[in-house]
């Protein structure tokens, strides 16, 4: 039995709560958060809680941490428990800044523990299908990659709490709520070479950008289109993931990416791309990714196997949102590996 404590009892948190419920050798045995009153979900429910961090970090019958506070404070628990030989499952963004995120893996990787980003739309079943047919290279070279974020966050959800629109807590359109599309998109078509980013703060009163557009090279060739934004009316429209290649076209969308709306390629029959659409679309959400994540993480500390989405996974996403940032505040294009090498070696050792 894998044992479980949560650190931030949040929206999110019960998300895990039901992820570690639902998974077989999982359990939950502790929360924590500093405001009592958000313990009460939990503690009603028998779970040990507390508003002391340290009473999970040094507790010997927790064996993962999953942190799920505001962003800005993701880097400094992950160090701590990985300093108490925990094993960490860390909320997205896994950082604000690079320096964090790097500290985060050097520290995880200096006391032997696992580190997984919860990057849960990679066990989306439209998700899945369509990183089975980029494996098998059925699009052929790919030409371009458009990836969408077209959401509405008003001004009453940045006033429900004080760190939500802050650059220290939150970090913005790209890293608060396009980060999994930027995560899917590096997944689908491989490493960003440069970027060239606008981003603005048109209709929100925060601190950070509520709308972002970016160009980017990849490294295989290939063109992309990052958009993303909190400003629509009145309500979600669209997250999306277009990927256009020679010989295949494939749009997975919806107001979250969770639906085929368009697959054709060359190896395919008409017959065929129906029973992929009708299979995938009858149940788009399929198993939900949390409890995919649990589930590996729980084999992945029974086994001592890495996890499969690891903190270079949600470093990498990290990487291309703080290089669109940058390339917007200076109006420069960004390249990747220089920004990179800032902070990791050229030989890929962490600096």
């Amino acid at each position: 039995m894998i044992r479980y404590g949560i650190i931030g009892c949040g929206h999110i948190a019960k998300k895990h709560k039901k992820a570690i419920d639902d998974v077989d050798g999982a359990k939950l045995v502790r929360v924590c958060d500093k405001d009592p009153d958000k313990l009460t979900h939990f503690t009603e429910q028998g779970v040990s809680g507390s508003t002391d961090v340290m009473e999970i970090l040094t507790s010997p019958d927790v064996d993962v941490v999953n942190i799920c506070t505001p962003s800005g404070l993701h880097a400094d628990l992950t160090v701590r428990a990985a300093e108490q030989g925990k094993h960490i499952v860390v909320e997205k963004p896994m950082a604000l800044t690079l320096t964090d995120a790097v500290r985060m893996v050097q520290a995880c990787d200096h006391h032997g523990v696992q580190l997984s980003v919860v990057h849960p739309n990679r066990f989306r079943p439209a998700i899945r299908a369509l990183r089975c047919r980029v494996e098998e290279g059925a699009f052929g070279t790919f030409s371009h990659a458009n990836a969408t974020v077209r959401w509405n966050r008003d001004q009453e959800y940045y006033d429900q709490a004080s760190w939500r629109g802050t650059r220290r807590m939150d970090g913005g359109v790209l890293m608060n709520q396009a980060i999994h599309n930027l995560d899917l998109l590096l997944w689908m078509m491989g490493e960003v070479e440069k970027v060239s980013s606008f981003h603005s703060t048109r209709l929100r009163n925060i601190e950070t950008e509520d709308t972002s557009v970016s160009i980017l090279t990849f490294k295989n060739g290939a063109l992309g289109v990052v958009e993303a934004a909190v400003t629509l009316y009145p309500r979600n429209l669209e997250e999306s993931l277009s990927l256009f290649g020679e010989t295949g076209t494939a749009v997975v969308g919806g107001p979250t990416a969770n639906w085929i709306q368009a697959w054709k390629f060359a190896d395919m029959t008409d017959g065929e791309t129906e029973a992929v659409m009708r299979r995938v679309n009858d149940n788009p959400y399929g198993i939900p990714g949390h409890h995919c994540l649990i589930q590996d993480m729980t084999e992945a500390v029974q086994k001592g196997s890495r996890p499969l989405v690891t903190g270079e996974d949600g470093m990498r996403a990290l990487s291309l949102a703080v290089a669109c940032q940058r390339s917007a505040e200076t109006g420069q294009s960004v390249y990747i590996d220089d920004l990179l090498e800032e902070f990791v070696g050229k030989e890929g050792e962490m600096k």
